[in-house]
């Protein structure tokens, strides 16, 4: 999330920079054409004024010698044409005022200037003659020009630019300037660069910025995420720490460590009565059973010894049942910390240990380990705790001739995976997702031995150590267990 933030946040000062460059760089480049055109501008108007003011051939000289200097010094071409378009005067590259035109009959031809060395100015396109057609056409009806096209790093090279000599009606003619735009360009391009610095640089800044905004709006949640993942992973002491973040943040971050508490204390209520009612009944349970023991020999057989038979089967029954609730009391309480086990010598200790329970049940139990030295990080005896259940209830259901295999192995995320398949009855399937829930039993399996605990402490066992405990079917038939726990870091 803090990563879609900051994406947001980045695209929002990206967008807010370029409309904040692209009108001040358009600004600029239109600004520097209108000094362009300015500085142009008064200059025509100069040799409109010589060339309104030529009368003898020592005025033009004097005209031709003017345009030549100033096409030498800043590298135009000026050209100056009566009202039929004749050329009078011309200097500089591209200064024809029509291509093809001829001086006037008698009249003095028109000094050639050539362009000094590295001047930047091209001669015109093939296009800059509508240019040129264009701004003679408005001078000589009396218009000078008063827009050029706007100047940037790309172009255009040249701008032309008209002034008509005379005024009024008493138009004579018009001069007409080709301008290169090579320093009007270079200063577009070094004021472009500079502003495309600074909107990169404000940027950078920004972007340090929001990075601060959304680490600071975005731990909160975060330590708020961290502490729900542990809630839901059974770890009631978990608390949000985190102190920073916006008011509203913080507000939340002490309900949500007020409900915690709440829910941590009402659960330890639920545990804690669990735990002490099954330990207080245990020992008045225990002298009822002895009783029913001591009393045993002093009963005559008949239906009285069949009824203290039932009874003390019952009593014997509800006692396995309080210690299956101590036990799961003392597994949910999660008081223990996870440690590094060695889940291949727990799998072979255990699978020793039942060996013999297995062969007087008449059943075959086999177990493969690989690789040796498999560890898992859970709480204490995890793995040992867990076999004991799914053997103990392999026992049970499984009818004498049948086969158990335990297989200890890796999963492809390097957790120590442990499946228990036998080839029992097996439980239908529409049964599978309910078996590991408390005291639930097959109503096939109503009248075998045990109290419906089993599989809920080796799933609970499996999930408080970070793990998860998966049951399905076996084939052909019968049930596989499969638990699996954590890689250790």
């Amino acid at each position: 999330m803090r990563r879609r933030l900051l994406a947001v946040l980045t695209v929002l000062m990206g967008v807010s920079a370029l409309l904040l460059c692209v009108p001040l760089a358009d600004a600029y480049a239109r600004g520097r054409t209108e000094h362009l055109l300015l500085q142009r501008r008064s200059e025509a108007v100069r040799f409109a004024d010589l060339a309104d003011r030529m009368r003898t051939g020592a005025d033009r000289a004097e005209l031709s010698a003017e345009i030549s200097r100033y096409a030498q010094l800043y590298g135009a071409g000026v050209a100056v044409v009566d009202t039929e378009g004749t050329t009078v005067a011309r200097a500089g590259p591209g200064s024809s005022g029509e291509a093809g035109t001829a001086p006037a009959p008698g009249a003095a031809p028109a000094p050639e200037t050539s362009d000094p060395p590295g001047a930047d100015a091209p001669e015109a396109p093939a296009d800059a003659s509508a240019a040129v057609s264009d701004a003679r056409r408005r001078a000589l009806t009396g218009r000078s020009t008063d827009r050029l096209p706007v100047i940037r790093p790309w172009g255009p090279k040249t701008v032309v630019l008209a002034e008509p000599v005379g005024r009024d009606e008493r138009v004579s003619g018009a001069v007409l300037m080709t301008v290169p735009t090579g320093a009007a360009r270079r200063d577009v391009t070094v004021r472009w660069a500079f502003i495309a610095g600074a909107a990169v640089a404000a940027f950078a800044a920004a972007a340090l910025v929001a990075a601060g905004i959304s680490r600071w709006l975005m731990r909160p949640v975060l330590d708020l995420d961290r502490a729900v993942e542990g809630l839901t992973a059974g770890s009631l002491g978990v608390r949000a720490a985190s102190d920073t973040g916006p008011p509203e943040l913080r507000r939340l971050r002490r309900h949500f460590n007020t409900m915690a508490e709440a829910v941590a204390a009402s659960i330890g209520r639920q545990r804690d009565f669990v735990a002490d009612a099954s330990h207080q009944l245990r020992n008045p349970l225990a002298t009822l059973v002895l009783q029913l023991e001591n009393v045993e020999p002093h009963i005559e057989p008949g239906p009285g010894r069949t009824e203290h038979s039932r009874a003390l089967d019952e009593a014997e029954r509800l006692e396995e049942l309080l210690d299956g609730l101590l036990a799961l009391a003392r597994v949910e309480s999660g008081t223990a910390e996870r440690g590094d086990q060695d889940v291949a010598r727990t799998v072979h200790e255990r699978v020793t240990a039942w060996a013999p329970v297995f062969r007087d049940a008449g059943l075959e139990l086999t177990a493969s380990c690989r690789p040796e030295g498999l560890r898992a990080r859970s709480l204490p005896d995890a793995a040992g705790r867990i076999l004991d259940a799914l053997l103990d209830n392999a026992v049970k259901f499984v009818p004498r001739g049948g086969r158990v295999s335990v297989r200890a192995t890796h999963g492809a995320d390097g957790s120590a995976v442990v499946r228990v398949a036998d080839d029992g009855p097996g439980v239908p399937e529409e049964q599978l997702s309910v078996i590991v829930r408390r005291f639930a039993r097959s109503p096939a399996h109503q009248n075998v031995h045990g109290s419906g605990l089993g599989l809920a402490i080796a799933d609970e066992i499996a999930r408080a150590s970070g793990g998860r405990l998966d049951v399905g079917g076996n084939a052909p038939h019968g049930l596989a267990v499969e638990f699996r726990l954590p890689p250790p870091p």
